[in-house]
């Protein structure tokens, strides 16, 4: 249960805090700390106030009751696997209702003179909402926190020479969330835990044991080198500059590029054969005698294909989706209509044709075309 203790001082002056209690489960009575306990004992300050804070004590409030809807969520999720979307929805809205509440609560109080205090939380309790964040909660915790920072600076610049209470007000809350912050990144590093779900568990060892090692290296037999082999060995590489006495020396008419038929040698030297036959020419792109298939005009998924269209005027899309590619494959004296906005026109090996469209998002290509014409009706980004 969520409880509040007041402890009155000397001079009268209220300091109110409210912290964390809760029946004590199975998981409580073992000595170890298990990430429910971690998160249940996880420090929740509130500022010391006087009297006229009225609105900080209101939005603190609403703000415990938000972690309390948190750690019964965060129980739920330590005894059961993961439920559905909308019973997931169903589940947080007692949290999501206390953020909204909060954030509403400080749209109405913005001539208050404790608005900083009211944003600063306002800002920074949507960390709250860590429990559907997927894969990476923390660094959204820390988001938050910066986000709230903000208002937090403020209050210390408004308050430091008038109360210190408020110092220590921002400090706990900063720390509270920088707690909070720890524990998504210990126990729910990828995202909320669920009984179920297995998620937390080493991966299991791979059959068979470990492979074993690899053979080692056959050491090098010396035996058999004498004490005389290995002295000359370690004087001929002790000579300095004279070991390169011994090297043949490239004389000029060793040189290829002072003696050009020196590279008319084996290979890679050897030049390749001379062609006496005529030389075939490059095919044109988009000419010659369409194939001999049937023409194609259908809409597969997102694209419409168009192809083999020969002598066809009247070729006209509709009814496309903005997300839709048009794609005019081999055609030859064809025009193309494309009528609304869609995403792309695209021409490929095409032989006197034209498209006329209407609007489109990305842009138009021709491929390999010849005599090819094009007309916008309205708006094309990119040609």
């Amino acid at each position: 249960m969520l409880c509040f203790r007041v402890i009155n001082n000397a001079n009268a002056s209220c300091v109110k805090q409210f912290s964390y209690a809760h029946t004590r489960t199975s998981d409580e009575r073992n000595p170890r700390r298990t990430p429910l306990n971690h998160f249940s004992n996880a420090r929740s300050s509130r500022p010391s106030c006087d009297a006229s804070s009225s609105e900080v004590l209101n939005a603190s409030a609403r703000r415990s009751f938000g972690r309390k809807a948190q750690f019964r969520y965060i129980q739920l999720a330590s005894t059961r696997g993961k439920p559905s979307q909308t019973e997931e929805m169903s589940l947080l809205s007692p949290t999501s209702e206390q953020i909204t509440a909060i954030q509403q609560f400080r749209e109405k109080n913005r001539t208050s003179q404790y608005f900083n205090h009211l944003s600063a939380i306002s800002e920074s309790i949507p960390a709250l909402g860590w429990v559907a964040i997927s894969p990476a909660p923390a660094p959204y915790v820390k988001e938050m926190n910066d986000a709230g920072q903000f208002y937090t600076n403020r209050v210390l610049k408004d308050w430091k020479e008038k109360d210190k209470r408020h110092a220590q007000w921002c400090r706990a809350w900063v720390e509270t969330l920088g707690e909070l912050q720890a524990y998504v990144k210990q126990y729910h590093t990828t995202g909320l835990v669920w009984a179920g779900s297995g998620a937390g568990a080493p991966p299991p060892p791979p059959p068979g044991g470990m492979p074993p090692p690899p053979p080692m290296l056959p050491m090098a037999d010396f035996s058999n080198l004498s004490l005389d082999d290995r002295s000359a060995l370690f004087a001929e590489i002790n000579q300095g500059e004279g070991i390169t006495n011994t090297l043949r020396k490239v004389t000029p008419d060793m040189q290829t590029h002072k003696n050009p038929q020196l590279r008319q040698g084996p290979a890679p030297f050897k030049a390749a054969p001379a062609t006496t036959g005529p030389v075939k020419a490059l095919p044109t792109p988009g000419a010659g005698t369409l194939p001999d298939k049937p023409p194609v005009f259908m809409r597969d998924g997102k694209k419409w294909l168009i192809e083999y269209q020969k002598g066809n005027q009247g070729l006209v899309v509709e009814n496309a989706d903005m997300n839709n590619v048009v794609y005019m494959f081999r055609c030859r004296d064809s025009a193309l209509t494309v009528r609304g906005k869609v995403n792309g026109v695209v021409l490929d090996s095409c032989t006197k044709c034209a498209v006329v469209f209407d609007h489109l998002v990305s842009s138009v290509e021709f491929v390999n075309c010849q005599s090819v014409q094009m007309q916008v009706c309205s708006i094309m980004v990119l040609l």
